[in-house]
């Protein structure tokens, strides 16, 4: 070897900018959606302790469920988008947005309960429109945002395992009508308050329920299966052929959660 590079010092090497940002964005939000798991389930103790109605507009389902699924959200799409060909300073921001997003909408919705009115749709007082405001605001913002990952879904390959790629194309695909289904529901009820049918606008939304809650976790539950079939010893035709099966399953549930809204909106 060469004397004047042997005694030449090593060049430390320091991680990049971007990336430190992107990994200490990844953690915050983990952090934060088991953070809102949790307080979903702690509004299940206050639930068993409570007591009162599970369904209807005021109850302590919507913190329950609110925060659990919000915060399950959070986590899946913190690591499926570790995936897509997103630069780590867009997807950090992204991500952050939508941490801060979901932390709105749940405190939002937690506020509510415990003050006894309904979350969304109440247009009764200035402070009540206000919540009911904020809530569908942020719920738009979470339209864009999932949308601007589900579209660089598409326009990269992603990466990861075998079957990695169609699986977060399929779970983002799904998760779509997630969100249309979403906005379909505040729609509508927004339109029946406006008008003046503040008790119809409660219950318009039941339908569109069912779909909303399958269509809405696809995006975890296809890659993460995605991932456990790569862990296995099986042959890669015989985990795509699993893996094909799977998403069919689900676009059968979506497809029946579609044709039962359209029977019954």
């Amino acid at each position: 070897m060469d004397p004047v590079l042997r005694n030449t010092p090593a060049v430390a090497r320091t991680p990049v900018p971007q990336a430190v940002d992107a990994r200490r964005t990844e953690r915050l939000c983990h952090a934060t959606g088991l953070l809102l798991v949790l307080s979903g389930l702690a509004h299940l103790v206050v639930f068993a302790v409570d007591g009162g109605p599970w369904d209807g507009p005021v109850s302590w389902r919507k913190p329950v469920t609110f925060g659990v699924s919000f915060g399950v959200t959070l986590i899946a799409v913190t690591w499926v988008t570790s995936y897509l060909r997103v630069g780590p300073r867009p997807r950090a921001l992204l991500l952050a947005v939508f941490a801060a997003d979901c932390v709105v909408e749940v405190g939002g919705i937690t506020l509510q309960a415990w003050r006894g009115v309904p979350s969304h749709l109440d247009m009764e007082t200035p402070f009540d429109t206000a919540v009911s405001m904020t809530l569908a605001l942020g719920g738009g913002v979470l339209v864009v945002l999932l949308t601007v990952f589900a579209v660089a879904s598409f326009r990269h390959r992603p990466s990861g395992p075998a079957g990695m790629d169609l699986a977060v194309r399929s779970g983002f695909a799904i998760l779509l009508v997630a969100l249309a289904s979403g906005a379909a529901m505040i729609a509508r009820g927004v339109v029946l308050t406006r008008t003046g049918h503040q008790e119809a606008a409660y219950h318009s939304t039941a339908p569109l329920k069912p779909l909303h809650g399958v269509s809405l976790h696809a995006v975890l539950v296809l890659p993460a299966l995605a991932w456990l079939l790569s862990r296995t010893p099986w042959s890669e035709p015989l985990r795509r052929r699993l893996l094909y099966a799977a998403i069919g399953s689900y676009v059968t549930a979506v497809i029946g959660a579609a044709v039962w809204a359209a029977l019954t909106y």
